[in-house]
């Protein structure tokens, strides 16, 4: 019989409800023995509704940590709430998991101290890039690993959202579909400072290209000049991985439709769509697979903390080398560079979009 896990779980907002609601789901997997929020009225409310006891509830991080004793700590913030000071309670209290939501942090500094932290403490830490179990990305990994579109030459990703609100998740996947061979160097692009305000800080636009060691090149684009395949109304679906091979290619999309180009062979087709995997499939699996990897089942998580911070070095140095005007080389030493985000609200110009694009908030 599989292990149940205890687990902690901090914010109720609405990301936070959608990790909790995949905790309940997998109850043979986890047991919740803390829900945490700063209001206690979202988490009574939780609580009766899903028949938890109020004994469980906490309005405080470090007092559920210490009165549970957690082996999971599951912590869904804002990213501007440092995911340091979470991860510091996770080693000080002996978690041995950590689960967060992306981007894993706003500073190369934090992301990397992060790391560190649970590679010193022995903690498995994983971060949300849930889309990778669509079954429209899943549909094109498929086709990759099968060799059906030949050799990788080039990948491409656009997203109509911004860097950090979706950009971080298609950088992963974009390694991901590469299996994770190591980028070696980027260069960017970055225009327009309006959205570096907001709770997903971010330039306007962000163009970059990504070359890995083993040879493939990838194109990324992300923000308000993206190009768009859909209509307006369905801005935060608007994304799309491609790859391109020796013999065809293939692209999937958050909205769920794939397709492929295959020896001159055309296939097409709309898989479970967004909204219907995001509430019933995508949470699930990657939270089922993160008790696999607990109990030694899989040698690794397809969203690791480690591979988060490769993806994180990435969307840094596409801004380290457009306000340098030169190309990066990764790893990036996380003890050089100012941050970034910092840097970009003072020294970048005001650039307001032609067409007065406003991205959703």
């Amino acid at each position: 019989m599989a292990r149940r896990y205890r687990t902690a779980h901090l914010g109720m907002g609405h990301r936070g409800l959608v990790h909790a609601d995949a905790f309940c789901e997998l109850a043979d997997r986890f047991e919740l023995v803390g829900l945490c929020d700063l209001r206690e009225e979202p988490l009574r409310n939780y609580a009766r509704e899903h028949g938890l006891s109020d004994e469980i509830l906490f309005t405080d991080a470090e007092a559920m940590l210490a009165a549970t004793r957690p082996e999971v700590f599951c912590f869904i913030t804002q990213p501007d709430t440092p995911r340091v000071f979470f991860t510091e309670l996770a080693a000080k209290y002996g978690v041995k998991a950590i689960a967060l939501e992306k981007p894993m942090a706003l500073s190369l500094a934090e992301a990397s101290a992060m790391v560190h932290l649970c590679q010193q403490h022995g903690i498995k830490g994983v971060v949300s890039h849930q889309q990778k179990y669509l079954t429209s990305l899943r549909k094109v990994k498929d086709l990759v690993q099968s060799g059906a579109i030949g050799d990788i030459m080039l990948i491409t990703a656009s997203c109509q959202a911004t860097l950090t609100n979706l950009g971080t998740h298609y950088v992963d996947y974009v390694m991901w579909v590469n299996d994770f061979i190591p980028v070696e160097w980027v260069v960017g692009h970055v225009h327009g400072k309006d959205l570096l305000t907001n709770n997903h800080p971010s330039p306007n636009y962000v163009m970059g290209q990504l070359g890995f060691a083993n040879g493939v090149r990838a194109l990324v684009e992300f923000g308000l000049l993206s190009a768009a395949q859909m209509s307006p109304e369905h801005y935060w679906v608007d994304n799309r991985l491609t790859v391109y091979g020796t013999r065809g290619h293939a692209w999937g999309e958050t909205d769920g439709r794939w397709g492929a180009l295959v020896d001159g062979e055309e296939m097409m087709e709309q898989g479970d769509d967004w909204d219907t995997q995001q509430s019933t499939q995508l949470q699930p699996l990657y939270l089922a697979e993160l008790a696999d990897w607990l109990d030694g089942k899989i040698p690794d998580h397809s969203s690791n903390i480690e591979h988060a911070y490769l993806g994180y070095q990435i969307l840094e140095a596409l801004c380290i080398s457009a306000m340098d005007h030169t190309r990066v080389e990764l790893p990036l030493d996380p003890t050089r560079y100012e941050e970034i985000f910092t840097r970009m609200r003072r020294e970048l110009p005001e650039c307001p979009e032609r067409n007065g694009a406003v991205a959703p908030v």
